[in-house]
């Protein structure tokens, strides 16, 4: 990350336990698409996150659970397309009071009910909240103004321009356009590509690591669990967004170098999560 020193993470104690450590729920995952959560609840926890849920439509919980025994699920009312259904925002809000920070969108799918909850639980969630894909395509529809606590997006372009509801081809037509939604929105952006733009409308940082290896299906997905695991760790909502951006990049750095760009996967630039955070906030010995 260029012109400011990189946020750190608080050292662990050594009389600690997981709860220290953030307690995050991750909401996403339809019938087709179980991968994407998955893979967000995995690098929560490679980024360090104490503990990890993951609350999926009711059919794929089997599924998002064979993924990582080390996170937990929670099945959730779905529609008969296997996506998580309206009937599920009590729920969602009952839950969202018992854990520190949240992540909504990856593999959620897209339907009228899906812009409804989305909307709703936007507004209503006072926790801090990231929103990345198919939770980036429903609040598209109708952009609340605000949200009820702290809020991270993380669009790539084509969901920036949704969000905008307008065209702009440019890459810096984009960047400031995203400074200026985050400084109306109240939120932080990161506007995902190559040298990633991360924002809070008034601050605004280039990340400066990663690789064109990442350009691959379910990064994305991994970002949003960096970050989320992250923001359990304590950290605001803008270092979190700085400091995943730059610990995603570099993850995909050290798979590229171990394995070369061409075959890298989501799940090997989760394997390299703990050595790029390890190289990036924790003093050599």
């Amino acid at each position: 990350m260029n012109d400011a020193a990189l946020p750190q993470l608080p050292p662990r104690a050594n009389q600690s336990h997981k709860g220290d450590y953030g307690r995050v729920l991750l909401v996403g995952g339809s019938r087709g698409m179980s991968g994407a959560v998955a893979l967000a609840g995995m690098a929560a926890l490679k980024s360090g996150a104490g503990l990890v849920t993951l609350a999926v439509p009711d059919s794929c919980l089997e599924t998002v659970a064979s993924f990582c025994p080390c996170y937990m699920t929670i099945p959730l009312p779905e529609d008969e397309g296997g996506r998580i259904s309206q009937q599920a925002e009590q729920r969602l809000l009952d839950l969202s009071g018992n854990f520190d920070c949240l992540a909504y969108g990856p593999g959620l799918g897209q339907s009228n009910d899906l812009q409804a909850l989305t909307q709703s639980l936007y507004r209503q969630i006072e926790k801090p909240l990231v929103v990345d894909a198919d939770g980036l395509n429903a609040l598209a529809a109708s952009l609340p103004a605000s949200g009820g606590g702290p809020r991270i997006l993380t669009p790539h372009p084509g969901e920036f321009q949704r969000l905008r509801g307008e065209e702009r081809p440019a890459r810096s037509e984009l960047e400031e356009s995203c400074i200026a939604l985050a400084g109306q929105l109240g939120a932080v952006m990161v506007l995902k590509g190559n040298r990633s733009l991360v924002t809070d409308g008034t601050l605004a940082q280039h990340n400066t690591t990663g690789n064109p290896g990442m350009a691959t299906a379910g990064s994305g997905d991994v970002l949003t669990g960096v970050i989320v695991g992250l923001l359990g760790q304590s950290l605001s909502p803008l270092d979190a967004a700085r400091l995943g951006t730059h610990v995603h990049g570099a993850a995909g750095d050290f798979a590229a170098e171990k394995l070369g760009m061409a075959g890298m996967t989501a799940t090997d630039i989760i394997d390299c999560l703990p050595m790029a955070l390890q190289a990036t906030t924790e003093p050599k010995r």
